[in-house]
């Protein structure tokens, strides 16, 4: 997967936006104002730092080189995935879409009930 197929593939997301809110170049993806994925765009290598239940993080972690703990996130919900390694395009795929439902059963019952509503 490169840079532009994951790009599309995180706004392909219900609801889904991206913005550069740091001097430094990381790709913002969020639903309802929440951040679902970060890309660093400085890092020579493609990765994608991505929410996660708590349990399932430290299961990635262990299933798979190329995920580790996401820098500067809290390490207790966020990996970082290193793209073109031993995860395939499909399970990187699966695991931005959790990450999405991670950010969206957090948000309150009145944004849930709104994002559901997204067309």
């Amino acid at each position: 997967m490169d840079i532009d197929q994951l790009r599309e593939f995180c706004l392909s997301t219900k609801g889904a936006t991206e913005d550069m809110p740091f001097e430094d170049p990381y790709l913002v993806f969020r639903v309802m104002g929440k951040w679902f994925a970060v890309i660093p765009l400085h890092d020579p290598d493609l990765k994608i730092n991505l929410k996660c239940d708590p349990d399932l993080a430290i299961d990635l972690r262990d299933r798979y080189q190329s995920v580790y703990p996401a820098w500067h996130f809290n390490k207790k919900y966020w990996n970082s995935i290193l793209l073109n390694g031993d995860m395939n395009d499909e399970t990187v795929k699966q695991w931005i879409r959790h990450s999405v439902d991670e950010v969206v059963k957090k948000l309150p019952k009145k944004v849930q009930a709104a994002y559901k509503e997204q067309a």
